[in-house]
């Protein structure tokens, strides 16, 4: 993201007298994109020795409901009391006219996040990491989803349902050409509904690279892009934490690739993972592979959203480029994995 690009999206001059008005640091604003980047956009906020995170939408079009920055930070709010490992909400704005869309302000969390490659502070953790991981979304799964907190963040019932009505209305939305195997995989999923356990805080983007780790000794320092968030069936995070695992064994693809340093030595299979979950959690498992396939369906669906955005010039982002063979191939291994 060049300079030209960071201002359109996080323009210092007003985003100083925002600071201004709440006290948060003094002085220039120094500005730059972190993160992937590739759904709601992460910018660190440099001011006078503070270091803050501010998280907005990204330029349109946007589907209906879909990167709702002010309910993400609402959420993380409501999260926090209950020991999740969430950034501190500073402030939210819902003023557009502020930088041109709605945001918000964190605190800036110190940390590493896992794509391609192992940072030597971490070097022989490769198992620990995949626990963290595990054990953080156990420990998310424990959370009262009727806490008083949570009221408004989503229904106990009939999560599954909403899914495949709410992601077979995005790609109606977001298709720019015909993906019969998604089609497919939709008429797969509904005919093969299965029973959900009792419903837990949901993630919804559940994976590597959306959780931060700290060394010394290694663990999970924060989980990060709370924006597909609800409350729902707990394995839908398990199905797409573990679709969503590259192993070295894997082809190529759009997701898993986010995180490809699970490629490497010493990290654990996707069976590793969902046994730990189900050791911890008390869960069973037996359905995973339903949920596996319907986390590679939404992924497909969501990412065939970027590529629309990409083709409008909205977003010059060169993964989104990329989605031109990667949604095709993704949906292809989602009816795969179907054995439709």
């Amino acid at each position: 993201m060049n300079a030209t690009e960071i201002e359109l999206l996080a323009p210092a001059e007003p985003l100083a007298a925002y600071l201004d008005q709440r006290d948060l640091g003094a002085g220039e604003v120094r500005i730059e994109p972190i993160g992937d980047g590739h759904s709601n956009l992460t910018f660190l906020l440099e001011r006078g020795g503070a270091r803050l995170v501010l998280r907005r939408p990204p330029r349109g079009p946007l589907p209906p409901s879909a990167h709702d920055v002010v309910r993400e930070a609402r959420l993380l709010s409501a999260l926090r009391p209950h020991g999740v490992l969430v950034p501190e909400v500073l402030a939210i704005c819902e003023d557009e006219r502020v930088i041109g869309a709605p945001f918000y302000l964190m605190a800036y969390v110190d940390g590493f996040i896992l794509t391609e490659a192992m940072p030597a502070q971490l070097a022989g953790e490769a198992e620990t990491v995949a626990t963290c991981l595990v054990d953080g979304l156990v420990d998310l799964h424990a959370v009262d989803p009727a806490a008083e907190e949570l009221a408004g963040f989503g229904r106990a019932d009939g999560y599954l349902e909403r899914q495949l009505k709410r992601f077979g209305g995005l790609y109606e939305v977001n298709a720019t050409r015909p993906l019969p195997d998604l089609e497919a995989v939709a008429e797969w999923l509904a005919a093969n509904l299965p029973a959900s356990p009792p419903s837990t805080v949901v993630h919804g983007d559940y994976r590597l690279g959306n959780v931060m780790l700290a060394p010394s000794p290694t663990r999970l320092a924060a989980i990060l892009d709370w924006e597909m968030a609800t409350i729902g069936d707990p394995l839908a995070d398990l199905g797409y934490m573990t679709a969503m695992w590259s192993q070295s064994d894997d082809p190529p693809n759009a997701v898993s690739d986010l995180s490809a340093v699970t490629r490497g030595n010493g990290f654990p299979d996707r069976d590793f993972l969902a046994r730990r979950y189900a050791e911890r959690s008390g869960r069973s498992i037996d359905s995973l592979p339903w949920y596996q396939v319907l986390a590679l369906w939404k992924a497909a669906i969501f990412l065939e959203g970027s590529f629309r955005r990409f083709g409008a010039g909205t977003t010059a982002d060169p993964f989104f480029a990329g989605l031109e063979t990667g949604v095709p191939a993704l949906a292809a291994l989602a009816r795969s994995r179907a054995g439709n």
